[in-house]
């Protein structure tokens, strides 16, 4: 029987077989003063703590100097791979541009991460070169140092994206004395420029630009090979269904341009709308609500854990928030309830100007990412919905996942996404064992996501089949966290979850740990002492979203299958016992986004 497929409702985009850059910056002589069909002049972004400007005419400029400059110091090569490693700057853009200018492939980092972390990540995906924030440089020496580079050779990989911004025309801030010596950002846009772009025409659109990096539920992260078309497709794919946004607005951007939620959204997404975007090193609740008074943002993309904040952080009302009117938000379940809360919250700030729209969206790093969202039409009836497709993408709901594909879901029942279309990845980096069992040979990507789909073509998801733990939009690879817990010395055996936090809107990550010596572990007050040196040790082995905030939980033995399995269902049902009533997030250190 042929399968069930279904297609969106709003009607298909034309597609693009060209350049990331090329997209988004072409030129028609017939309007030299315009840069991808809008005044140059135009800002494009500004940084938001110093209010410093670059315009689209500037962007461009600057990543045609970068690009030169990289080739020239560096003897780049087109398909070379450069890491980024930085929290959210106005230098960001000109990198990640002019890298893809250059013909380069970027793969970016987590700015948390740890030099171990960081190693896996530069070897994996084969880069030369890191561009690291000057908080990062540390980092990045020690990761180049633990990969047999000596501190010589170590200096001569990593360009510091300095904080000053005298490069802009904004002020000028000295260098941290752990980067002096190192070349910075500023130093290559000095040197000349290339006069256009390397092309990626036809076929070649195929090609690798950026490698963001997903964990699987085994194993280690998995480079996700996004290319040239698949950027193109998908900024065209979301403009249909995306609220209309254009040079009278200004987007926060607050999520990190590492996830390539904020990559593709923030990045490259309000560039092609001709929307400028205010940027933010992280989230802070007082500088969020006082840089929408400030820039009079209309539009911001967030994860639930921000809408948690909004819903009850005195800064809501210390600042002129009227502005706001579109929240948009991603990479992790929105519930119902929250969305009301705040946004009864907020359309009081809004003095008459109309209403606030709290909008979800969903998708994957594998898909580029987005492939459902919330039309603004269905912002008050769909409330938990992830929304329509978009247009020129297909999915199914199987409920066969882990066979042939061969059982759909039957009307309003629930089945697995399988996405397919123009923007499903090129693949696993390295890894066809994986891409294999992700992609089916006629070219669907299976989610993981268990989703219902309603009469009105809106998906809701309802469970998922894969073990990740999302915490705050960041993937937690529970095996990662189990393979670092069992170096501690004391630790026989190990199991990681995810706990739902409904005060943080996230998962938090729980262990489950068998004492190495059971017979030290005879009180109450021995297990929680124990447990708490966990939470503790573990903290300088991993990043911040990794840390084990749903608690540590010393018990006898790991529940397994026959064949040694970890059997996660038995810990969750366990776990909900031992938190009944009580929210796991209580008595957990807040984490910056």
């Amino acid at each position: 029987m042929a399968p069930k497929i279904y297609t969106s409702p709003y009607p298909s985009q034309p597609l693009y077989n060209h350049s990331v850059f090329s997209h988004l910056f072409f030129s028609d002589p017939k309007y030299p003063n315009k840069v991808g069909g809008y005044p140059g002049s135009s800002p494009a972004f500004i940084d938001a703590p110093t209010g410093t400007s670059i315009s689209r005419s500037q962007l461009k400029n600057f990543a045609l100097s970068l690009a030169y400059g990289i080739k020239k110091t560096f003897s780049a090569k087109r398909g070379d791979t450069i890491l980024v490693f930085s929290q959210n700057s106005l230098t960001w853009p000109v990198v990640v541009f002019g890298a893809v200018a250059a013909g380069l492939r970027c793969t970016l980092a987590n700015s948390a991460y740890n030099a171990r972390e960081l190693a896996f990540q530069y070897t994996d995906s084969g880069a030369n070169l890191i561009f690291a924030s000057e908080e990062g440089v540390a980092t990045a020496r020690e990761t180049l140092k633990s990969l047999g580079l000596s501190a010589d050779d170590a200096n001569k990989r990593i360009v510091v994206m300095a904080t000053g911004l005298g490069w802009a025309g904004g002020p000028s801030t000295p260098i941290t004395p752990a980067s002096k010596g190192l070349l910075t950002v500023s130093d290559l846009l000095g040197l000349g420029s290339i006069r256009e772009e390397e092309k990626f025409e036809g076929k070649l659109a195929h090609e690798t630009v950026y490698l963001c990096y997903s964990s699987g539920t085994t194993g280690k992260p998995k480079g996700v090979e996004t290319t040239h078309r698949n950027i193109c497709s998908v900024l065209e794919c979301v403009r249909p269904v995306f609220p209309e946004i254009g040079s009278n607005d200004t987007m926060l951007g607050v999520l990190p341009f590492y996830h390539i939620y904020g990559a593709v959204k923030l990045l490259h997404f309000p560039f092609q709308c001709n929307t400028p975007v205010a940027v933010m090193p992280r989230f802070d609740p007082e500088q969020f609500c006082a840089n929408v008074e400030r820039y009079n943002a209309t539009v911001a993309l967030i994860v639930p854990p921000v809408l948690v904040v909004l819903a009850r952080h005195p800064a809501v009302d210390k600042y002129d928030m009227s502005s706001m009117q579109t929240l948009l938000s991603g990479a992790a379940p929105l519930g119902a309830a929250l969305t009301k809360q705040v946004q009864s919250r907020l359309i009081t700030k809004r003095k008459g100007k109309g209403p606030v729209y709290i909008l979800q969206g969903y998708g994957l790093t594998e898909t580029s990412p987005t492939t459902h969202i919330v039309p603004i039409e269905g912002a008050e009836t769909k409330l938990g919905s992830i929304g329509v497709l978009l247009p020129g993408l297909e999915a199914r709901l199987v409920v066969d996942g882990d066979g042939n594909g061969d059982i759909d879901a039957a009307e309003g029942q629930a089945g697995e996404i399988w996405i397919r279309g123009p923007t499903v990845m090129k693949g696993y980096l390295n890894n066809p064992a994986a891409t294999k069992e992700a992609i089916t040979p006629d070219g669907w990507f299976k989610t993981g996501d268990i989703a219902t789909r309603d009469a009105d073509g809106y998906y809701r998801v309802v469970d998922r089949r894969k073990e990740l733990i999302k915490y705050k939009g960041f993937q937690v690879p529970p095996a990662e966290l189990e393979s670092v817990l069992l170096t501690h010395p004391e630790i026989a055996d190990v199991a990681v979850i995810g706990v739902d936090s409904a005060k943080e809107a996230t998962e938090l990550p729980r262990a489950y740990v068998v004492h190495a010596r059971p017979e030290e572990m005879k009180t109450e007050a021995q297990r929680i002492a124990f447990s708490e040196d966990v939470k503790q040790w573990i903290q300088s082995k991993v990043a911040r979203h990794k840390y084990l905030r749903g608690g540590v939980v010393v018990i006898d033995i790991i529940p397994k299958s026959a064949a040694g399995k970890i059997l996660r269902r038995e810990l969750r049902d366990k776990a909900k016992e031992e938190l009944a009533g009580r929210d796991p997030a209580d008595n957990n250190i807040k984490a910056k986004l």
